[in-house]
């Protein structure tokens, strides 16, 4: 239950404490959720662009050069992956931090489920790229 709904209920105004709070708040969440969204863009781009040559190039030799798609894809999919864990660890620490200093719980929050499906979706992409799948 957030703050605001909480004074709301005993018709008490929230004191500029606890809306700095829930702005504080809705900021690392708002922060948390483009990481998300780069995460999942950078997933989809490389699992994407892996499937994309998988398919133009089934009857052809495989391209010659420094990088090839797959190991592109790898490495698109891996760093998608990464920057969501180490936003998810700041996301956490940050949270940790207001609670320390509030001595109470922040309010449970959605955006770190969401975090959690984007991770395992990532890793469904991972393991597809690895095993060729």
């Amino acid at each position: 239950m957030r703050m605001a709904e909480r004074n709301e209920e005993t018709m008490e105004e929230p004191s500029s404490d606890q809306l700095s709070l829930e702005r504080t708040i809705l900021s690392h969440e708002r922060t948390l959720m483009s990481w998300v969204r780069t995460a999942t863009s950078l997933i989809t781009f490389g699992f994407t662009i892996y499937k994309f040559f998988q398919l133009e190039l089934q009857n052809r030799p495989p391209l010659q050069g420094v990088i090839g798609p797959r190991l592109f894809a790898l490495l698109m999919i891996s760093i998608g992956l990464f920057s969501l864990m180490m936003a998810t660890i700041q996301y956490r620490a940050y949270r940790k931090g207001l609670r320390r200093w509030r001595h109470e719980s922040a309010p449970v929050s959605l955006v770190g489920a969401v975090a959690a499906l984007v991770s395992l979706l990532g890793l469904v992409a991972l393991v597809a790229v690895l095993f060729r799948m």
